[in-house]
């Protein structure tokens, strides 16, 4: 753990805080185990005393009575520490994950090959021009309404979503997934059990009045899904794909991707989410990855693998690979998927467990996202733009598109 910690760049002294801690637990949960029996055992012989004899065990019983009450005390301030540092440390890094910062991740592959527009003829127009050509994007009506990082989607913008949305979970469906619509807003104990109260709580909204969250995910609803409960391992893995809304602060962000609709505060997505052994946990892992690489493939997008570094994790991954899809106008790749083997993690913190011929024990989740519309929305208008401000629709939308080809123009459509 303490290695793990340093790899990710975090306060190593929380482990020894928090074995401190639960030492503590253990040293006063042993004396009030003992002072217990004493009392209980005193309790037998007052009623056959007498005299002086009575008078000391009365005494003693009320010093007992104190010490219990204090110890008791003191076991449950202890395990408070205990548990308050232990929701403060990060999954156990896996051991073949880099380790480094943001910028050491690992490239491993790379799929398609980026246009080269200068031997085309023309210089790509970046997405929120071809979105305002096409009347699919309002970003100036969305910062009007809700302030900046909002944006409306319209015309065929919204056609488009809608299209991405039911071609990612016919996909999923096709791979055994069970689709789910989920809820946006979960108790205090879903967001804390999947590790989003950690590192990233400056990042989510909260709703004080009810004590409610607003997902920046449907990953906490779908881990949450089976919590407190035990399933048979017969049942295993189980297969998820959610469709949410999501909702992210974006703390920290201030003065990157404001153009546009990159990076912002809500947006649609569908992620699979799967429940497995610990020991499937690595296999499923690559499934994972290959469904998004499939994804991806099929919206025609140049993209990349990454496995991230080890600092770069989030607090319940231990392992963490990327998708990111070639962006024209910026010149680079970015995020567009992602999915994270969490082992135990999350299953330990929301009482999920399995049942096999060993007995019970915590099992494993996984996450993948399979489609972040607003990202997959920027990628597909700058990659298959063409010169007249038109947009080529991949095959695999087609059908979730009336059969359009291509999406063209408002001024261009009105011409016709």
């Amino acid at each position: 753990m303490r290695a793990s910690q340093r790899a990710r760049g975090e306060d190593v002294a929380l482990v020894d805080s928090l074995l401190a801690a639960d030492e503590r637990r253990r040293t006063s949960g042993t004396r009030f185990d003992q002072l217990r029996a004493e009392q209980k055992q005193l309790g037998k012989l007052i009623p056959k005393a007498q005299g002086e004899e009575k008078a000391e065990l009365l005494r003693r019983t009320k010093e007992l009575a104190d010490a219990v009450k204090a110890a008791d005390t003191e076991q449950q301030e202890a395990a408070d520490e205990a548990q308050r540092l232990l929701l403060q440390i990060g999954n156990i890094v896996h051991p073949d994950a880099p380790v480094g910062g943001e910028e050491d991740f690992v490239v491993l592959e790379q799929h398609g090959t980026p246009r080269d527009f200068a031997a085309e003829g023309f210089a790509p127009r970046d997405h929120l021009e071809l979105g305002e050509l096409l009347g699919a994007i309002d970003t100036e009506r969305g910062a009007k309404v809700s302030g900046s990082r909002f944006y409306y989607l319209t015309g065929v913008g919204a056609l488009l979503e809608l299209a991405l949305v039911n071609a990612a979970m016919a996909q999923a469906t096709a791979a055994g997934f069970t689709p789910m619509l989920t809820p946006n807003l979960v108790k205090p104990a879903a967001m804390a059990g999947t590790g989003y109260l950690g590192q990233v709580e400056d990042d989510v909204y909260r709703l004080e009045k009810d004590d409610l969250y607003l997902v920046g995910t449907s990953e906490v609803p779908l881990a949450a899904y089976h919590m407190d409960e035990i399933l048979e391992a017969n049942r295993l893995p189980l297969r998820y794909a959610g469709f949410s809304s999501c909702y992210r602060r974006e703390a920290g962000s201030y003065g990157k991707d404001t153009r546009g609709i990159f990076r912002v505060h809500q947006f649609d997505k569908v992620e699979m989410f799967v429940f497995t052994t610990p020991e499937e946990a690595e296999a499923e892992h690559q499934r994972l990855l290959a469904w998004e690489k499939q994804w991806l493939s099929s919206l025609e997008l140049p993209f990349q693998v990454i496995e991230l570094a080890s600092g770069d994790l989030g607090a319940s991954a231990s392992r963490k690979f990327d998708c990111e899809a070639w962006i024209p106008t910026q010149g680079k790749y970015r995020e567009l998927t992602s999915t994270s083997n969490t082992d135990s993690f999350q299953a330990r913190r929301l009482s999920v467990r399995v049942r096999d011929t060993g007995g019970t024990r915590p099992l494993a989740t996984l996450n993948g996202t399979l489609c972040a519309v607003t990202r997959t929305i920027v990628a597909l208008l700058e990659n298959h733009q063409q010169a007249d401000g038109s947009v080529r629709v991949p095959e695999v939308l087609r059908p979730y598109l009336g059969g359009r080809e291509v999406l063209e123009p408002l001024a261009a459509a009105a011409a016709k």
